[in-house]
């Protein structure tokens, strides 16, 4: 199968404006999950090639893209939402083939990049500085300043999503953009940089060089030019690129992994709560950092729960993303052992509900049945670990201390869901929890590009999504002007 992004051809990084081939010309074979056939080549970029795009970002701070103001950084981005949602059906269709998410689910994420491209452009000419009163005879004010050249390493599970709520706060406030996509699914990427360069985006103000890790990702994190890096990914990752960038004193923004737990108290009211316990653990097949792996249930509802999630589990179908399923693959067959490797462990659990593979899902394709276990206990492997695949655990609790004790009983601490009626409750728990965002009588929010999100303990450090955001991509100046006090 030939794939040209809105006309690109793949095998090439976008540096400065121009579309090149890397120096070492190499590819890398991007896999269909669906059915394990090879959508096209992409490019293999090199450590010489990140050399590149970073002095093209720096070109660009130098150029047309530091010299603009707020007002024209805010327009730019504008247009590219626009032409993103003029786009919807290509980069849908793009997002399902790469990463094999169901066509519904990949025009969500669509529609969410053209938001947060809104949202910053929105936001561009909105982050203010503050006067602070000081001695007489001084006017002291402090000035939001961009970084300069921010490095953005983003994970394979939401390109689009990620691109939106990293690269376009950076470029909202002022930074040039070096992105290395994940080689595993790129093409959005891609075609994000070409509508980009169309809108009138500057040369070099955004430079994507797809390629592997430990090659094009590993140079990124270590460039000396870069003065802030992004990722959004594994923990193991995670800690590697924040300690190359600490040779070079850099700050690092780190979204990793999560353990999710959603709480399902007596006064619940579980119908209204059971679309979200079970969409929040198989949507995009498990494979969202914020994914609810954890359902943590009263014991005087706890049959009643496992009971009406079981029903829903065995409606559940997975299948080839153009079939638009409840379930798509896993997006590769690496990731789909690493999740079956889990299921195996809990072969001393009770299997309350389990979805199927549809009976014609290619033999290549990288599927797994959505699983659900009973009977867990909370020190137990999959109610521990990240499995990045669609599976959730339902375990028991007597009391209100025992279900914080277990919900912030992992190294997790990304998003938490509390359903109950008692309003008390519901304020003592958001305060108890360890986690970036609490969610009470809901989960996810529909989204929420306006919600700052971001974790604690394994789930990483510092804030993306909504104007919090923009805080993390500027350096703070504090300007002390002495003009002489009162004569």
């Amino acid at each position: 199968m030939t794939i040209t992004p809105l006309g690109i051809d793949p095998a090439q990084c976008f540096i400065g404006g121009d579309w090149i081939v890397p120096m070492g010309a190499d590819t890398l074979d991007l896999i269909n999950p669906s059915d394990g056939s090879t959508l096209c080549a992409i490019a293999r970029g090199q450590a010489e090639d990140i050399d590149r795009a970073v002095a093209a970002a720096e070109a660009a701070l130098d150029g047309d893209w530091g010299r603009a103001t707020a007002v024209e950084r805010g327009r730019v981005l504008a247009r590219i939402g626009a032409l993103v949602l003029e786009n919807i059906e290509e980069l849908a269709r793009l997002e399902a083939l790469d990463v094999g998410k169901p066509l519904t689910q990949a025009r969500a994420d669509v529609i969410a990049l053209a938001r947060y491209m809104e949202f910053y452009a929105g936001a561009a000419d909105k982050l203010h500085g503050a006067t602070i009163p000081y001695l007489d005879g001084y006017t002291v004010y402090t000035l939001r300043e961009p970084h300069g050249v921010t490095g953005h390493i983003i994970p394979w599970n939401y390109p689009m999503q990620i691109i939106g709520r990293s690269v376009g706060a950076a470029l909202a406030v002022g930074n040039s953009c070096v992105l290395k996509p994940a080689e595993e699914a790129c093409l959005t990427a891609l075609a994000f940089a070409e509508l980009a360069h169309r809108a009138g985006l500057p040369a070099g103000a955004l430079n994507v060089v797809p390629g592997i890790g430990a090659e094009a990702g590993a140079a990124l994190s270590a460039h000396q030019g870069v003065q802030h890096m992004s990722f959004t990914g594994s923990v193991g990752v995670g800690k590697l690129i924040q300690t190359a960038a600490a040779q070079n004193v850099v700050p690092v923004t780190l979204e990793l992994g999560g353990k999710s737990p959603q709480l399902v108290f007596d006064d619940a009211d579980v119908d209204a709560a059971l679309p979200f316990l079970v969409n929040a653990g198989i949507q995009n097949a498990g494979q969202t950092c914020s994914a609810s792996s954890r359902i943590l249930v009263h014991r005087s509802r706890y049959d009643e729960v496992v009971s009406k999630m079981a029903a829903r589990y065995g409606a559940l179908r997975a299948g080839p993303a153009m079939d638009d399923l409840e379930v798509g693959p896993l997006v590769s067959a690496r990731q789909r052992e690493i999740v079956e490797g889990f299921i195996a462990k809990g072969g001393d659990l009770e299997v309350a509900g389990q979805g199927q593979i549809v009976a014609d899902a290619p033999t290549g394709g990288s599927y797994v049945a959505p699983t659900l276990f009973a009977g867990v206990t909370p020190d137990h492997t999959l109610a521990q670990d990240e499995i990045f695949g669609p599976v959730q655990v339902v375990i028991p609790f007597e009391d209100e201390a025992q279900a914080v004790q277990i919900a912030n009983g992992t190294a997790f601490g990304l998003v938490a869901s509390v359903w109950s009626d008692s309003g008390a409750r519901q304020m003592r728990l958001a305060k108890r929890l360890r986690a970036g965002q609490v969610f009470i009588n809901n989960y996810g929010a529909g989204g929420g590009v306006e919600l700052p999100f971001g974790g604690t303990g394994l789930s990483g450090h510092g804030r993306e999504k909504g104007f919090e955001a923009l805080y993390g991509f500027t350096a703070l100046k504090t300007v002390a002007a002495y003009h002489g006090g009162t004569e």
